[in-house]
């Protein structure tokens, strides 16, 4: 039974963000001028940081090295009020995310100990209402085992079950039709992408077809739209947001407003809503960040 403030367990990453803003167009052996900033990044730790402060409460399950920096991000996390059920060992990832003059990112990614959790436990999942997955974290083994066995514990369980379709590049790096069996095959309660993962899905076959209960397709500043089979389309705009040049983290963002909104009971608009303000919020934090 989903409670009215819900615990969402948010299984995958928890790396190092090195965020490297370019001034203009790199210069290929040669020199570009950047502003470069360190932050905790992971898509998994993004949306559990921003359950929290959407109001829920928030539970990372993940892997990170065994070292400062994989100790100092565990810390950083339940600072802010995120529980943790975290392995150490290996050595903590890093993801490069080089951001263009428009806000557009491209990430050059070293997952690290990540990919490596294994072991789960069955404790984990206790005192959870649901579960929320990035696909990163079904596709390298053995992180992908233990995410589907937790999952299917999850399931079990009667808890309800996320997916963000995570990127393009990941889904067709694992093969598009491979990654569309596998969503299929989770029955995920809802399953969140953006435009153009869903467009990729949408090639090998329809959304509606994918498993999910709820499908929720983002289109960046746009709207978002809710779909659901034999149901009328739920549509609803973005929050306008002036002078966008850092996008990082408002999918994820995105997903925790709208799972916190789901669990606490709210209608698919006002939970679309919901979703929109936290995307907006982290990338006005982000620029907060960014000015100081």
């Amino acid at each position: 039974m989903i409670g009215v403030t819900g615990m969402i367990g948010v299984i995958g990453d928890l790396v190092d963000d090195v965020v490297v803003r370019l001034g203009g167009p790199i210069n290929v052996a040669s020199d570009t001028a950047s502003v470069i900033q360190r932050r905790r990044g992971g898509s998994a730790a993004n949306v559990a940081v921003a359950v929290v402060a959407a109001g829920g409460s928030a539970r990372f399950i993940g892997q990170v090295g065994n070292d400062e920096a994989g100790a100092a991000l565990v810390r950083s996390l339940e600072h802010v009020g995120v529980e943790t059920r975290v392995n150490f060992g290996g050595r903590t990832g890093t993801v490069v995310v080089l951001l263009a003059e428009d806000g557009e990112r491209t990430m050059l990614t070293d997952r690290g100990a990540s990919a490596d959790l294994t072991n789960p436990d069955p404790s984990w999942l206790d005192g959870l209402d649901a579960v929320h997955v990035p696909l990163y974290s079904l596709l390298i083994e053995p992180m992908a085992t233990t995410t589907a066995t937790l999952i299917r514990w999850a399931r079990d369980r009667g808890l309800l079950v996320s997916v963000d379709a995570s990127s393009v590049g990941a889904i067709e790096s694992f093969g598009t039709e491979n990654a569309a069996a596998l969503i299929r095959s989770l029955r995920a309660d809802v399953l969140l992408c953006n435009a153009d993962e869903a467009a990729t899905l949408a090639r090998v076959t329809p959304l509606t077809e994918l498993g999910a209960a709820a499908i929720v397709v983002k289109h960046g500043a746009g709207v978002a739209t809710l779909l659901r089979a034999h149901m009328d389309q739920v549509t609803v705009p973005a929050t306008p947001i002036a002078d966008v040049r850092d996008t990082t983290g408002a999918g994820d963002a995105f997903a925790a407003g709208y799972l916190v909104a789901l669990l606490r009971g709210d209608d698919a608009v006002r939970a679309l809503t919901s979703a929109h303000t936290m995307a907006a919020y982290a990338i006005r934090t982000a620029s907060v960040k960014r000015s100081g």
